[in-house]
């Protein structure tokens, strides 16, 4: 099937004369996660991992995945014509460097322009030049091949009342308008799926798991235009878009707008974001302001109606995860549990909490040695049935409407190894040490990756991903501009200062192939400490509540204060969750948070 599609994309190449074409995993929007008619990456390769880029050549084909996707991609990928190229490991270059190195003199670039963001974009056509070559950009050759195709997504949508937003869209809108003031521009192009919703306190459900509409924003000084389908918006929903004086105009007359656009304009748009199409259209005369839009930082910076909500949260998320983790704990071995079956009783549990919405992502339910696969997915060919032996790897996560979680814990449901506790120990000291941080203000996530990063570093151990990242508001779980990381990568776009009112995961881990994963992972919100002589202090607050695993703990390999922390940890815990479970539920949590 790979080899067909790879053959029939070439012969389109062929029809055109392009000499090679880049497909990445992408929408209109360069959302990280894609509905299902734009996983063209998915469909040209058989690689299902959420994130990745395909090159075709006249004789070659790769696959570019970041390391959560190396084991998982080396197993779809093998017997097929696609070569897999490790992303961050040495000697492997990068999808713009073999651009460079293989686009012959003269030749021809391809991808579709919609789904590029335009700095890439740019870069590529660059890169052709240098060549005296060319792109071409207007068509979308996988959709060609692609008979099956889904539809482009049309869900409903709903509006977020203020109550759990905190902050109504005429006041986001003014505050927008201030930022462009600053930079003298007056449009700014806003095509982030997540920074829309955000603005117009609006979701949808155009993404599995990501509650977005699909649509495109421009805030002039006095007027807002939303390009979307029509037909999702229902009476109530027209009415609102009038009183905020929002003018609704088709999905597709976006690139017709751009091009209208009057070439003594300024308008503020992120590179990293819009796509090359919308640049392309732009009259070559217009003055283009590149900057992260205004909108990103504010929904970064959670209000406090938001945090209260999300605290709130946290407590029911808590109660369901505890739960779960009673009954896994204490029927393993009794009766046939398997990863998927797991996973579906933690789901019944998120469900019958108050305000739920949907899971925030695919849980991870990864028994033994399919943890080791950061971004696992049990299959029904893959269903591991658990064993009273080794470790069970959940992280999940809910959406309600009073906000978003992300949880991971690790248990153990027998018999374990002292490799596995010592690791384990090992990965709980690293996300209580960076949760216990207090620094100064003006750190970035890069300061304080090493607090975490430490412990596994000194036993010669790292993991390939970073240490946390942001969360949405009832949105993205994976949210800029915020996030822990031992070096910047600038495509991920997560080294901001952290401010008070940002969320973030700390999700320290450890991953050996063939064997096991082990990862623990809370949410931590930033927030001011004492301010004196030295300047404002910053400290977390952890904000989830759930035990971890004393059955896979080693005492003796913790020092005072990491037990204290835990000590502490396990206290908050039982206060928070216990006034909501059975007896029984709480005789067991009673158990599980004690003091070590």
């Amino acid at each position: 099937m790979v080899v067909d599609r790879i053959e029939a994309l070439r012969t389109e190449m062929q029809k055109r004369k392009i000499d090679m074409y880049i497909v990445p995993t992408s929408d209109f929007h360069e959302s990280e996660y894609v509905g299902d008619y734009f996983k063209a990456r998915k469909y040209l390769t058989g690689f299902t991992g959420s994130a990745g880029t395909a090159v075709v050549t006249k004789s070659e084909a790769g696959l570019w995945a970041d390391g959560r996707y190396f084991i998982q991609a080396e197993r779809q990928l093998e017997g097929s014509p696609v070569t897999l190229y490790r992303m961050g490991e040495e000697g492997v270059p990068t999808v713009k460097e073999y651009v460079e190195k293989n686009l012959p003199e003269g030749g021809c670039l391809g991808f579709d322009g919609r789904v590029m963001n335009a700095k890439d974009g740019e870069d590529y056509e660059k890169t052709a030049r240098d060549k005296q070559g060319s792109v071409f950009v207007a068509e979308d050759l996988v959709g060609i091949i692609w008979k099956e195709r889904p539809e482009l997504p049309q869900n409903p949508v709903y509006i977020l009342e203020e109550k759990y937003a905190g902050e109504s869209t005429e006041s986001k809108l003014k505050r927008v308008r201030e930022k462009m003031a600053e930079k003298q521009a007056g449009i700014h192009i806003l095509t982030s799926l997540y920074d829309i919703a955000w603005l117009f306190n609006i979701r949808g459900g155009d993404i599995a798991h990501v509650p977005v509409v699909l649509s495109f924003a421009v805030v002039t000084k006095k007027e807002c235009f939303w390009f979307i389908h029509g037909e999702v918006l229902d009476e109530k929903l027209q009415n609102y878009c009038q009183e905020n004086q929002i003018t609704i105009r088709p999905y597709e007359e976006i690139y017709s707008y751009a091009e209208e656009i009057p070439e003594e304009e300024t308008v503020l748009l992120d590179k990293n974001i819009v796509n090359y199409r919308i640049l392309h259209n732009l009259n070559s005369k217009v003055k283009v302001v590149q900057e992260a839009n205004p909108t990103e930082l504010m929904k970064a910076v959670k209000n406090e109606i938001e945090l209260a909500n999300i605290r709130n949260a946290h407590v029911k998320d808590g109660v369901a995860f505890t739960k779960f983790m009673y009954w896994l704990k204490t029927n393993i071995g009794k009766m046939e549990i398997t990863e998927i079956s797991a996973s579906d009783y933690l789901e019944d549990r998120r469900k019958e909490q108050d305000l739920f919405v949907d899971l925030s992502f695919d849980t991870i339910s990864a028994y033994g040695a399919n943890a080791a696969m950061m971004h696992y997915t049990a299959t029904p060919e893959s269903d591991a049935e658990l064993k009273p032996e080794g470790f069970l790897l959940v992280d999940s996560g809910g959406h309600y409407l009073d906000g978003s979680t992300d949880i991971t814990r690790t248990m153990a449901l027998g018999d374990l190894t002292t490799e596995e506790k010592f690791h384990f120990t090992t990965v709980c000291r690293s996300n209580l040490n960076l949760a216990a941080a207090k620094f100064l203000y003006g750190c970035r996530g890069l300061n304080l990756d090493i607090l975490s990063r430490g412990p596994l570093w000194n036993l010669g151990l790292d993991y390939k991903c970073g240490t946390g990242h942001g969360i949405g508001y009832l949105l993205n779980v994976h949210e800029g501009p915020n996030g822990f990381r031992w070096k910047i990568v600038p495509e991920r776009g997560d080294s901001c200062v952290l401010e008070e009112g940002m969320v973030t995961t700390d999700e320290p881990g450890v991953y050996l192939e063939g064997k096991y994963g082990i990862r623990t992972e809370n949410e931590i919100i930033c927030k001011k400490a004492e301010k004196n002589e030295y300047g404002q202090f910053m400290e977390f607050e952890t904000i989830t509540y759930a035990p971890i695993d004393l059955d896979a703990i080693i005492p003796e390999e913790m020092t005072g204060t990491e037990r204290k922390l835990l000590n502490d940890y396990h206290k908050m815990v039982y206060e928070k969750i216990s006034p909501f479970l059975t007896e029984e539920e709480r005789e067991w949590l009673k158990i599980y948070t004690r003091e070590i």
